[in-house]
């Protein structure tokens, strides 16, 4: 129902019931509605229609479409040679899905300068049942057999949605975002949405598009076989994904 404001969802209603994205607030950019459950339907619908959930421990689910929209073309990802010299020498092994949980708990850990976590237990819950069910994936980073970053999120038709990133050492973060893209691009897929920008996805190679044009790219490839279905079974070297 629409109350004023916002848009209230409950638990029981169908998990398409999200308003218009252009309906969003402009302040707080991209709040769209409140409430509803983190059910794998309702987070899978959310997602293909470029909304996701963002909120605080004690708060309700607060749902978020902003605009414009950060994004990166996986084929368009931006290396420099400084970064590229400082993987080739770092020891860095990325392995797929073997630690997916682990992750999740370091990305939700309180970093310097932050305030809490956005990613609570019901939220690391939802991740990890999307995961069991091949829609969610992590890519991390080991190095001398421990886990010292990586990213996780999902993958729905061509478009991989970026939740988290973590380094517990320089460049860990960077790594698995090579990684990914190098994956993306030999699969096919259109985008990395990378959902509200930041000086380090900047410095990538992310872009800012209109969350208009972002709702066009979505529709066209939400229903698009996903084509992220063969993780390599194997770690591999960092190396491996430098040309």
């Amino acid at each position: 129902m629409k109350a004023p404001g916002i848009w209230w969802i409950s638990s029981g209603d169908p998990p398409d019931s999200f308003p218009d994205v252009e309906t969003a607030f402009a302040v707080p950019d991209g709040l769209l509605a409140a409430g509803g459950d983190l059910s794998d339907e309702r987070l899978l619908h959310a997602y293909g229609h470029g909304i996701f959930p963002w909120y605080s421990e004690g708060q309700p689910i607060l749902w978020w479409s902003p605009d414009p929209r950060c994004v990166i073309a996986p084929a368009e990802l931006r290396i420099s040679r400084r970064l590229r010299r400082s993987l080739r020498n770092s020891g860095f092994e990325i392995r797929f899905n073997s630690a997916f949980a682990a992750l999740v708990t370091m990305c939700a850990a309180n970093r310097p300068g932050q305030d809490g976590t956005w990613i609570t237990a019901e939220m690391a819950a939802a991740y990890s049942q999307l995961q069991r069910r091949s829609w969610a994936h992590s890519i991390e980073v080991w190095l001398d057999d421990r886990l010292v970053g990586g990213l996780y999120g999902l993958a729905i038709g061509r478009v991989f949605f970026g939740e988290s990133m973590v380094s517990q050492v320089a460049n860990a973060s960077k790594a698995a975002m090579l990684a990914l893209c190098m994956l993306l691009a030999e699969s096919g897929f259109t985008l990395l949405d990378c959902q509200v920008e930041s000086p380090h996805l900047m410095s990538l190679g992310a872009t800012l598009i209109p969350r208009k044009r972002f709702s066009a790219i979505l529709a066209e490839n939400r229903r698009e076989p996903d084509r992220f279905e063969n993780w390599p079974a194997k770690p591999r070297k960092i190396n491996d994904f430098l040309a």
